[in-house]
């Protein structure tokens, strides 16, 4: 057992943190430990504790042992305001929009930059780390997650926590799991078999937790197969914990406790925001359930074990936070470089990047103010943002709808400093096709708010689309600039010239946006979800519980279940399953130059593939192996992807590892994922529906570990 020395050359305690956690516990009482296993939400407390600032949790210390007090903020895309006003903090662009990128080592960069500034706020816990797939491109809150895929989102989630936790922050990864919609969140019943589900939602966090080691899970709202996530002893404890090995604590989601006892048992080690539940289970009832016993000390034990383990395993203890100023000039670079990285360029007849205009014509959105952020508890309100009332069945606890501060009028113009730039705010669609018509090149802003607790319809909201259509119809040479926070239909696609997808792109998204429009930067976003071409084309035509009616002032509706008939095939998979063709596929995007493959080879689990860069600008090119075959079965799957920057002419040979899991199906005779032996049949292109390259490589099969 490794041991260390204090500052006085004393021996000290063990580096281990399981034996750190152990002679903790040896010196605490029972109520000592329960004491830990529930937090609050101090925006609500009234009155707050001296000291202790507005945000999303609180977890009491203790001081006579030395445990820190645990200050948790909301931070999958920033730190959040939390109701604190003129607070100082960097907006991430979206979730979606890192995803688009592709890039752990952007995701891994991010994370750290969030984690610095959460340490200058005196936050040592950042519930971050979404990983909930894209199963219904309406839910509300996939802008805050990280697409459809469970390898793509799995990787960049780990690596964002690692980027977290090396500062010596604690991570969450939620939400635990198959929280696919917001419609009906804290009563519906997901059901889905247990195969599918291995393949696909648990994969995505299996390979982040595995990935990033997050000190903490919090489970979901819902229900899974009738039990609620909070009390499901076969997620928590046989999956998480048996199977997976999982180590650190699991902490409920704010509002999501039900039970003492049983969530307890089932595997839940702490209760979050006490205030939101109907009780503080974990704090009078957890000690009454444990003198009747119907909770063991031992578990108490556990949980406690638990929770101080992942402090301590994260530096809390060694490292304590403290106010002091964040980094905003370091942070608006990080995030500068995502917003970059995340802009895809679903269309382009030419007109982009734009060169040798006097005029352009810059057209709604409130492009003039700033850019659209998703609202919720992940929202960042960075100083000089603007508010406005969200529209009606939006939550009463929003901050309403944001618009970050780096308006893309004035980067525009910035940019284009020689150029006459005028604006009109697009409420009257004809007099904007009249500017249109007026000038060499219109850029029309079209936004889609989505926020936590709602649902969207895949429709551009207000009108946008006619008046699209109208700028369209007055100027060929339209460019559509997207800010959204899920896939939207485009019945005026083949009227424009151009169409960029920015996502919300964060504190620094109007200057990333002009950068791509004007070709300073080539854009390399690839969709990390499909875009699908109508309702008819998903798995699930109407949103699942959308008809049913709110029966109270948290906008639940009456009980319902969800069967998930896709199974493992989640988006493209789906897609490739049924036939039916999407409006864009997942891996979609294009770029200022061409990509060429060539000279595939197979070797085992390896694909090798020459790409060169066949165009007149530097680029960088996603390529994507895919699982196209295998034996017994048909199906796609992304096995891998290469993300390569090349300059004009250059040609460079890259090889990709497939993940085996996914060359692999669960077995539930076996408990594992395993892979049969036989040919696999593989493709690799730019996208999930291009097979520019294919190859087959034989597997002997076997258990994969």
């Amino acid at each position: 057992m490794r041991q260390s020395e204090d500052k006085r050359g004393n021996a000290a305690v063990s580096s281990d943190p399981d034996a750190r956690a152990e002679a903790l516990l040896d010196q605490m009482t029972l109520d000592e430990q329960i004491g830990l296993l529930s937090g609050h939400m101090p925006s609500v407390l009234k009155p707050r504790p001296e000291g202790i600032q507005r945000s999303a949790g609180w977890v009491p210390g203790l001081r006579r042992l030395g445990i820190p007090d645990l200050f948790e903020t909301d931070a999958s895309l920033g730190v959040s305001a939390a109701g604190r006003r003129d607070d100082q903090a960097t907006a991430l662009p979206s979730g979606l929009a890192l995803a688009s990128s592709w890039s752990p080592e952007l995701a891994e960069e991010a994370g750290a930059m969030i984690a610095g500034e959460a340490r200058a706020k005196g936050f040592n816990c950042l519930l971050a780390g979404g990983v909930n797939l894209t199963r219904e491109p309406r839910n509300g809150r996939n802008f805050e997650y990280l697409g459809e895929d469970p390898l793509l989102a799995g990787v960049l989630c780990g690596a964002s926590i690692r980027g977290i936790q090396a500062r010596h922050i604690v991570s969450t990864i939620k939400h635990f799991a198959l929280n696919s919609q917001e419609t009906g969140r804290m009563v519906m019943s997901a059901h889905l078999d247990e195969a599918a589900f291995r393949e696909s939602d648990l994969l995505a966090f299996q390979i982040a937790i595995e990935a990033g080691q997050p000190g903490s899970v919090m489970c979901a709202y819902n229900r899974v197969d009738g039990t609620y996530a909070s009390e499901n002893a076969w997620l928590l404890t046989d999956v998480l914990r048996g199977d997976w090995g999982y180590k650190g604590w699991v902490m409920s989601d704010w509002g999501a406790v039900h039970s003492a006892a049983p969530a307890a048992n089932a595997g839940l080690d702490q209760q979050s925001g006490r205030e939101f539940d109907v009780q503080p289970f974990f704090v009078g009832p957890l000690k009454d359930a444990v003198v009747a016993g119907e909770v063991p000390t031992a578990r108490i034990r556990e949980m406690a074990h638990r929770y101080l383990r992942s402090m301590l395993a994260c530096g809390v203890f060694e490292h304590p936070v403290s106010n002091g100023t964040p980094d905003l000039a370091a942070g608006a670079a990080v995030t500068r470089r995502a917003a970059e990285a995340g802009v895809v360029l679903l269309k382009n007849d030419g007109l982009l990047p734009l060169e040798g205009v006097r005029r352009i014509a810059v057209i709604g959105g409130k492009a003039d103010i700033g850019v659209m952020s998703g609202g919720g508890s992940s929202q960042v309100v960075p100083q000089g943002s603007t508010r406005f009332d969200p529209p009606p069945g939006a939550p009463r606890w929003t901050a309403g709808v944001i618009y970050q501060p780096d308006p893309p009028l004035e980067a525009i113009r910035a940019r284009a400093a020689n150029v006459q730039v005028a604006f009109d705010d697009g409420a009257d669609p004809a007099r904007a096709a009249k500017l249109a018509a007026e000038s060499d090149v219109a850029i029309v802003f079209a936004v889609e708010w989505a926020t936590e607790a709602v649902d969207t319809t895949l429709v551009l909201p207000d009108g946008q689309d006619a008046l699209i259509a109208a700028v369209a119809a007055a100027n060929r040479r339209t460019v559509v600039a997207l800010e959204t926070g899920n896939p939207v239909f485009m019945p005026w696609l083949g009227d424009v010239g151009a169409v960029v997808e920015a996502w919300y792109p964060g504190s620094e998204g109007g200057k990333a946006i002009a950068a791509v429009l004007f070709g300073d930067v080539n854009p390399a976003g690839r969709l990390p979800i499909t875009f699908p071409a109508s309702t008819e084309a998903l798995a699930h035509k109407a949103l699942p519980g959308g008809d049913l009616p709110i029966v109270n002032d948290r906008g639940d509706t009456p009980p319902f279940d969800v069967d998930y008939v896709e199974g493992a095939d989640v988006g493209y998979r789906w897609y490739a399953r049924t036939g039916a063709r999407p409006l864009f596929p997942f891996g979609f995007g294009l770029s200022y130059t061409t990509f060429r493959y060539a000279n595939l080879a197979m070797d085992g689990l390896a694909a090798s593939f020459d790409v060169t860069n066949a165009g007149a600008r530097t680029g960088i090119e996603v390529a994507q192996l895919y699982l196209t075959g295998a034996p017994g079965r048909d199906g796609q799957r992304l096995l891998g992807w290469a993300r390569v920057a090349l300059e004009p002419g250059e040609t460079r040979r890259v090889t990709v590892d497939a993940n085996p899991r996914l060359l692999a199906d669960w077995s539930l005779e076996a408990r594992a994922f395993v892979i049969a032996g036989g040919e696999y049949r593989v493709a690799v292109g730019p996208d999930a529906a291009t097979r520019v390259l294919e190859g087959a490589t034989t597997l002997l099969g076997g258990r994969v570990d």
